[in-house]
């Protein structure tokens, strides 16, 4: 709820035309709403952070997903929900038919909007790395910027990375994607002027320690303007280099 919606509210009950109850109960409803005995909704979010609360799948019933998509439509014209599995998207798409499901990313939304802010670039080192940089990709999408992808450029063969330099210079932010040693973070830190969020995946073998290895690596790497998100944290990604390129509006105006 914003602030025209409040004083429209505090209006009416001045007027007499909204009973104080009723004009209350509306406020509250603005800030939080209780889904059920489950859940209790931010509508606040989209205020604070420029977006709204998105939907953790796993540990929710499909009936309790269900419930507070529906909720957040009502107010958002962007709704996601992340970590959706293929069978427990195809049950959600029968009561949510309006709703997309994008299998790579695992993330189920409706969006009224096109994309329309450049400059985020996201970068696998690996195949194996793709649905990490699927779901950073679409999120940071969904939060209205387009994304351009860059896929399986890792060290192995460093020849790959620099036959897109060019390309991944342009961007103001870049998501550099990496599971084994995940060293991939640092050579771009070390040959780009703008942020780079290093994104861990559990991909690699045994003494990758399913992400841990690449993550230790991420948070020692000696090259400059690299921030580091949790293991396969693609959303997490995603939400950070939209809120970073979101500032560039700021700096045009």
């Amino acid at each position: 709820m914003n602030q025209e919606e409040i004083k429209s509210i505090i209006h009416g009950i001045l007027q007499g035309s909204i009973p104080l109850e009723e004009g209350a109960q509306q406020i509250e409803r603005g800030f939080s709403e209780p889904v059920g005995s489950f859940a209790v909704l931010d509508h606040q979010r989209a205020a604070r952070t420029g977006f709204p609360e998105v939907i953790y799948g796993p540990g929710k019933t499909t009936d309790q997903i269900i419930k507070i998509f529906r909720h957040l439509q009502v107010r958002n014209s962007t709704v996601m929900a992340t970590r959706i599995e293929r069978p427990v998207a195809d049950i959600l798409l029968k009561s949510l038919p309006d709703a997309t499901y994008n299998e790579a990313a695992k993330i189920l939304y409706v969006c009224s909007e096109s994309p329309t802010r450049e400059g985020i670039t996201v970068v696998t080192a690996g195949t194996g790395d793709i649905p990490v940089a699927e779901e950073a990709a679409l999120t940071a999408e969904l939060m209205g910027n387009r994304v351009n992808r860059i896929f399986d450029v890792g060290v192995a063969g460093i020849h790959r990375l620099f036959n897109r330099l060019t390309e991944i210079r342009q961007a103001r932010v870049i998501i550099a994607i990496a599971g084994m040693e995940g060293a991939l973070a640092s050579v771009i830190g070390g040959l780009v002027s703008c942020p780079v969020i290093a994104v861990p995946t559990s991909i690699g073998y045994g003494a990758n320690f399913h992400g841990v290895t690449p993550l230790l690596a991420m948070l020692s790497s000696c090259a400059n303007g690299i921030g580091v998100v949790n293991i396969d944290n693609g959303y997490g990604a995603g939400c950070l280099a939209a809120r970073i390129n979101r500032l560039s509006d700021h700096g045009a105006a």
